[in-house]
């Protein structure tokens, strides 16, 4: 530095200084215009009511978070530890659908004419709007809260599926729940905000709207902050932690909604790890590979021929499809409430299976798995797809056998397809309409009583033409409202609940065997008594395996040897053991196999699933594929019950990927059938 440098400095700091003042003002005009244009937005006439509803959106939402959490908590659900994150990710969705919620609303406000715009009557009109939206904001808060608290979980496909049949849902729920109450609260908050609100929603306006070009600043603004969130944001995204429930709560139940409903049908090749062609049908080829089956000459398909035993006899098949009887409830699995007294008194004389499993946590789940043995692809079941007829089932092959196959079911079948389902696969369906005049109903259909007593003369009539009895029951008592029939000991006609429910699904049982043992045909035949699903998913896991378990008893004194069965047995097992023990050859698609066969492999693996999360259990292990090809593997202990992440095997995790890959392959290219049968 120079003897030069100090003069020079001091003669050019006013220069300095002044391109120094400049460059401030010149940043505080900026920033005091950027200032004024962001309070124009939130102040303008135009879009106040904009901002008003989203930020009622967000608090809302974070509200429902914030109770939600504290319910789980108090549960032993959620951490404490865990709220940071959860609140951060869970506000973060509420915002970003708050933007996509409430943008029709934003280009309305922002493309209307302004002659229009300040007419009385459109002041009305939005008010009746607004307040329309508020109440509706407001009472979603309150469904949220029943709905996790009976499926501890967000708005997901089931609550997608309660909208398709609105008239069963919406009394069930108005008989299940305080309704009158909720609406009532409902409607007093509501009044109380719009009150308070009220120059902002009635008020005229205060001055004139900005200019076309700001309003259509607010829309670019808009289209791309919806643009950019949407495209990079999925429900995977919130998917943080290991624990199911807190990435629940973290999700925006709005979100999750439209989530399951523009997905409820995917394609599995392009959501799903997958494997090569060749390579997916040889692994599901030697899962299903049994000493006694052949496959078909020509394909590469799991069709083959099933050698029977032969000594079997060709009994009448009745299977009692039992609503939400999870394995919890029943004394011989380990309950002690005493609630299944007569299934009680029948396991010891029957075929006891201990360690059966439910496919998924939907009745169509279990109709699928025992009626089609055919695994849950993702996401929505087989029965309410579309292409879904003339599918290999177990129907084909009672058919074949000179069976009359039927499906009887209390409510009216229209509900989740069943009647269309059954009816395109060979079975002669009877539901509501066709039975007689009930001793008593309520929205899901008649009494299990009133079931069985129809079921007892179906059978009577069948037996008097000489046709052999194959028939799939499928009952509804032991469900919300939980309402049942007077002068039952132990059952409630109402506010009982699930143990209610229970024990009236077993007392009608008991009806059942009572009306049916003096028939002729009783002896002659194999009564399956098993759940459709569990009573409920419930646990941090993505995959709860407790939850699945299910009863499953064979009887049939006169022809099946009293025992127990500790093979690991899934709901798709249930037809192909079924025909084992009818002894008689028959030609299969089955993914299931006959699990009484001494030489089934002890490592098999079995399907579950639970919303659009699939795997493959061994009884130790969970091998999980998630949305987003993704995948994971779990550690089980059966004793507590425990899930730990482990290392991925990755022969086992193919072995998962090629039965839910192929599965889809069939069902989408209608080769769920014996190859080349038309």
């Amino acid at each position: 530095m120079g003897p030069g440098f100090l003069p020079c400095l001091s003669v050019r700091t006013p220069t300095f200084t002044l391109f120094a003042d400049m460059t401030n003002k010149q940043a505080a005009q900026r920033f005091s215009r950027m200032r004024a244009g962001i309070s124009r937005y939130l102040t303008d006439d135009r879009l106040r009511l904009w901002w008003l509803l989203a930020a009622l959106f967000v608090g809302l939402s974070t509200l429902t978070r914030i109770g939600l959490v504290g319910v789980t908590i108090a549960a032993g659900q959620v951490a404490p530890a865990n709220l940071p994150a959860l609140i951060g990710i869970g506000t973060f969705f509420d915002v970003v659908t708050a933007l996509s919620l409430f943008a029709p609303f934003g280009i309305y406000l922002a493309l209307l004419p302004e002659r229009v715009y300040r007419q009385r009557w459109h002041r009305w009109l939005m008010a009746g709007m607004c307040t329309a939206t508020v109440f509706g904001l407001i009472y979603l808060c309150a469904v949220e809260y029943f709905f996790f608290d009976e499926f501890n979980s967000r708005f997901n496909f089931v609550a997608v599926e309660y909208l398709i049949y609105p008239h069963e849902v919406f009394v069930n729920i108005w008989q299940s729940y305080p309704v009158a109450e909720v609406l009532i609260a409902t409607a007093l908050i509501t009044a109380a905000l719009i009150w308070l609100a009220r120059r902002s929603v009635l008020g005229a306006p205060r001055s004139g709207s900005s200019p076309l070009a700001t309003r259509m600043a607010f829309l670019v603004a808009l289209a791309l902050l919806v643009g950019v969130t949407e495209a990079g944001l999925n429900l995977n995204t919130g998917r943080y932690s290991d624990n199911r429930v807190v990435n629940e709560l973290a999700m925006n139940g709005v979100y999750s909604f439209f989530s399951a409903a523009l997905n409820s049908e995917l394609d599995y090749g392009i959501y799903y790890l997958g494997l090569p062609e060749a390579e997916a049908s040889a692994r599901l080829r030697k899962m299903v590979q049994t000493p006694d089956a052949t496959f078909l000459a020509g394909s590469n398909h799991i069709s083959r021929h099933i050698k029977g035993s032969g000594v079997g006899q060709r009994l009448n098949v009745v299977v009692l499809l039992e609503e939400s009887l999870g394995a919890e409830f029943v004394g011989v699995y380990g309950d002690q409430r005493g609630l299944t007294p007569n299934i009680d008194r029948l396991a010891p004389r029957g075929m006891l299976f201990t360690r059966a499993y439910a496919t998924g946590t939907r009745t169509v789940r279990g109709m699928e798995a025992v009626s089609a043995s055919f695994p849950p692809v993702p996401a929505e079941s087989i029965v309410k797809r579309r292409r879904n007829e003339h599918m290999f089932n177990w129907s084909t092959v009672m058919a074949a056998a000179g069976y009359a196959p039927t499906f009887i079911y209390g409510g009216f079948g229209t509900f989740d397809n069943m009647n269309y389902f059954f009816g395109a696969n060979g079975y002669r369906v009877i539901d509501r309409t066709d039975l007689d005049n009930a001793n008593f109903a309520n929205i899901w259909g008649v009494s299990d009583e009133d079931l069985f007593r129809n079921a007892v003369r179906v059978f009577d009539e069948q037996h008097a033409r000489g046709e052999k009895i194959f028939s799939i029951i499928m009952t509804t008592s032991n469900h919300k409202p939980y309402t049942f029939p007077p002068g039952i000991p132990g059952v409630p006609e109402k506010g009982g609940g699930r143990d209610a429910g229970v024990r009236y699904a077993d007392y009608a049982i008991g009806r059942l065997f009572e009306m049916a043992q003096p028939k002729a045909w009783f002896d002659d035949t194999l009564f399956v008594i098993v759940a459709d699903h569990g009573a409920r998913v419930y646990g941090r896991e993505d995959i709860p395996v407790r939850t699945y378990e299910i009863p499953l008893l064979l009887y049939s004194p006169r022809h099946i040897k009293p025992g127990r069965v500790d093979t690991l047995t899934s709901q798709i097992d249930i037809a192909p053991t079924v025909i084992g023990m009818l002894g008689f050859d028959y030609d299969s698609t089955f993914f299931g196999i006959d699990v009484l066969r001494k030489d089934i492999r002890p490592d098999r693996l079995i399907p579950l699933n639970h919303n659009r999360d699939i795997a493959l259990f061994d009884g130790r292990n969970l091998y999980e594929l998630g949305f987003r090809k993704t995948s994971a593997q779990y550690a089980y202990d059966p004793v507590t019950h425990l899930q730990t992440r482990t290392a991925i095997e990755p022969e086992r995790m193919k072995d998962a990927i090629a039965v839910f890959q192929k599965a889809f392959e069939f069902y989408n290219e209608r080769r769920y059938n014996i190859a080349g049968a038309k």
